[in-house]
C-alpha cells in the first residue's frame, strides 16, 4: 500500500519551534520502520496495509500529543486486491535524475 499524509495542525509549532507539532509527526513516521519520503507539502509512506493504516492515525495523534490545539490531516491511499503493486521508486525513477 501506498500511503501520502499532510498534517495541518493548528499551530503548526511554537515561538521557539516553528515546526514542532509536524516534525512529531514524521518522528512517528521515521520510527515506524516503513519506507518513507518526507516532500514539502506531505510524506509519503510504504507498506503493508495494516500497519500503513495504524500508522496514519498515530501520526494525526502526534500532532495532538505535541500540542496543537487542532489538526487536519489530509490522506491519499493507494492499494490494489492483490500485494504488490508499484512502490514509490517504480511510479517516480523516470522523473528523477
Amino acid at each position: 500500500m501506498l500511503a501520502e499524509i499532510q498534517v495541518v495542525p493548528r499551530p503548526v509549532g511554537t515561538a521557539d519551534d516553528r515546526y514542532k507539532h509536524v516534525d512529531a509527526a514524521i518522528a512517528v513516521i521515521q520510527a515506524s520502520g516503513l519506507r518513507f519520503e518526507v516532500h514539502a507539502l506531505g510524506t509519503v509512506v510504504e507498506g503493508p496495509a495494516d500497519k500503513v493504516w495504524l500508522l496514519l492515525q498515530a501520526v494525526h495523534q502526534a500532532t495532538l500529543e505535541a500540542g496543537a490545539e487542532r489538526t487536519l490531516s489530509i490522506i491519499k491511499v493507494s492499494s490494489g486486491a492483490q500485494a504488490g503493486g508499484p512502490s514509490v521508486a517504480d511510479l517516480v525513477r523516470k522523473f528523477r535524475p
